[in-house]
């Protein structure tokens, strides 16, 4: 999310590398992150190869922006 927060978009391969994740562990917590709103996936075609590419939702940047503040909280900062 993080990252995702910092970019206007980001593709599948990108976060893949970014976060040094299996695509399977990554496909898992992308759905999760979809599934409450957090982020918009587009999947489509580039060329003849698939593209999942992932945006920050609205919905997404609040939530992010009130877990940085309550961490901030939780460790006095």
């Amino acid at each position: 999310m993080s990252i995702l927060m910092n970019v206007e978009e980001a593709d599948f391969v990108y976060l893949k590398e970014k976060t040094e994740s299996t695509a399977g562990n990554l496909s898992v917590q992308l759905e999760k992150l979809s599934t409450a709103g957090y982020i918009s996936v587009e999947k489509g075609f580039q060329g003849r190869k698939t593209r999942t590419v992932c945006r920050v939702t609205d919905n997404g940047r609040k939530a992010f922006e009130e877990y940085v503040d309550a961490l901030k909280t939780y460790l006095n900062l």
